[in-house]
């Protein structure tokens, strides 16, 4: 398999999704803002939210897909298939009851996802309302994420990459529908966007569902069976989930403890949608890619090959990531006012976002390395050495956040952003406890390219960051909120670009990526 071509076919689709989710989050501040509207809706969908991307992102198929693989390589196709079906037969069973008890609890449960609304009786209503709502979504994106595991183990990474953009169509529909009859920061909105996500959860698994057919893969749901396979699964998947998707629950945690401040959940959402733009399309492309590249050079007994894999990935990584942390500390201000700042969105709210897309951002290559680093211990079926790591870190960032909080709060600082340093620093942890973990075992060693590398991308950022100095001085007369948004939008434009073109300089004059490795990564085998 062409590696790196796989990680520019899920980059680009990733990157074409977040370009839509831009757009949908422009006009959600627009219509919501951060008052108490956006966060009933924003804890609505943060908890099947954080479903998607703990199964769409690859925490789920940790687990699944070398048990997948192995069948298929080893058995056949039809081998392989009658144990994906059963995988989603117990799934399917497991969520659908798992969705009619929380539903039916959720106005118990809303205590433990956002305590703080317990203080206002109209927000707290509509969150629960709008949680039960949205809630079945759960079920599709899990069904989905077993389908794409299925798809990208046979090679097929367009449909699996492609659900976000259904989402991200489906929403933004549902925004224009709220302008269209003039609602603005009300329920109503809340209850439109909130069917929204419903209808976008089973469009997204109708279109995985016709994948599977065209790559006469389709599966049955039947009757769930407790057989040797699926007790490997669950030992495998459980640890899995818990190590892969700990960046997800380390931010559904940051929204219980900033659902004590009014508007947090929304400064830290919208934060949390720009800085995720390159997290997508590069840890999500190396997730979903590097674990069935790895899985089947294990499996041929190709060490050279997998350690050569790891080797790029980084460098793939490291090369589109670090420039993207550099920018948004750099101009996070500028970001936000541009996209944001209109409509219920005011500009009080932008430096509550900014600055938390600055602290996010310096914790960017940590969530990116732990998708390279993960994917080593899931290829040789070691959940659990991850999953300790995540555990680890997880309660550090628990700990953290709340401390930080307070602490915050006491010294008059903005005390949602006490929850984005704890985020940042236990994603720091994690991703070099994984580092450590594979380099004692020998399962992960630089090669003299990564480490000729690395520095060279690191000074090629650094002159990148000197040009956006100058150009965000530079422009910030047409950056103003007293122009127009064309004029803003444009100024914004030239500033990415200026930004792209120092960076790409640089690299070609350091040596960080020059023509002919890039040419080649495309083309490598």
């Amino acid at each position: 398999m062409k590696l790196y071509r796989a990680f520019f076919t899920v980059g680009g689709l990733t990157l074409l999704s977040r370009i839509m989710g831009f757009l949908r989050d422009i006009l959600a501040a627009a219509v919501l803002g951060t008052g108490p509207v956006a966060d009933a809706f924003y804890v609505a969908f943060r908890f099947p939210n954080l479903f998607r991307r703990l199964f769409g992102e690859g925490a789920f198929n940790s687990a699944f897909v070398p048990l997948f693989a192995s069948k298929f390589e080893g058995e056949g196709p039809e081998q392989a298939r009658a144990f994906a079906s059963q995988a989603m037969s117990g799934l399917a069973f497991v969520l659908i009851l798992l969705s009619a008890v929380a539903m039916i609890a959720m106005p118990w449960l809303m205590y433990l996802l956002a305590p703080g609304f317990s203080g206002t009786p109209d927000k707290f209503e509509l969150a629960v309302r709008l949680t039960q709502i949205t809630f079945p979504y759960l079920l599709c994106m899990s069904l989905v994420a077993l389908m794409s595991g299925v798809l990208n183990t046979v090679g097929r990474f367009a449909e699996s990459s492609s659900v976000s953009i259904v989402l991200n169509a489906v929403l933004t529909i549902s925004m224009l529908i709220s302008i269209w009859f003039g609602f603005k920061a009300e329920p109503a909105a809340g209850y439109i966007q909130a069917w929204a996500v419903f209808v976008a959860g089973f469009l997204q698994l109708a279109l995985l569902m016709w994948g599977l057919q065209r790559a006469g893969l389709t599966l049955k749901i039947g009757r769930p069976r407790w057989t040797d396979d699926m007790k490997k699964l669950v030992a495998l998947g459980v640890p899995g989930v818990i190590a892969g998707g700990i960046t997800q629950v380390n931010i559904a945690i940051g929204t219980v403890i900033a659902s004590l401040q009014d508007g947090a959940i929304s400064h830290l959402y919208y934060a949390d949608r720009l800085y995720e733009l390159p997290l997508a399309i590069v840890g999500i492309a190396i997730g979903v890619v590097l674990l069935p590249d790895v899985s089947r050079h294990l499996r041929a007994g190709n060490h050279t090959a997998v350690m050569d894999s790891q080797n790029r990935s980084l460098e793939f990584a490291m090369l589109l990531t670090v420039p993207a942390a550099v920018a948004l500390v750099i101009v996070p201000t500028e970001i936000v006012r541009v996209l944001f700042e209109r409509g219920a969105f005011t500009a009080t709210d932008t430096p509550y976002t900014a600055e938390a897309l600055r602290i996010f951002a310096l914790g960017l290559p940590a969530f990116v390395l732990i998708k390279v680093f993960s994917p080593a211990f899931f290829a040789r079926q070691d959940t659990r050495t991850p999953m300790r790591f995540a555990v680890w870190s997880l309660t550090a960032n628990t700990l953290g956040s709340v401390g930080l909080f307070f602490l915050f709060r006491h010294l008059g600082w903005m005390p949602h952003l006490g929850i984005a340093v704890a985020t940042t620093l236990g994603g720091w942890m994690n991703a070099l406890l994984l580092y450590r973990g594979l380099k004692s075992h020998g399962h992960f060693e630089s090669d003299a390219r990564l480490r000729r590398a690395l520095p060279r991308i690191l000074l090629s950022a650094v002159v990148m960051g000197a040009a956006l100095i100058a150009a965000a001085y530079g422009l910030d007369p047409w950056l103003n909120q007293a122009q127009g948004f064309v004029v803003r939008f444009t100024a914004l434009a030239v500033l990415v670009g200026v930004g792209f073109v120092a960076y790409f300089a640089a690299t070609q004059l350091t040596g960080a990526a020059t023509f002919g490795q890039l040419r080649s990564a495309v083309g490598r085998k």
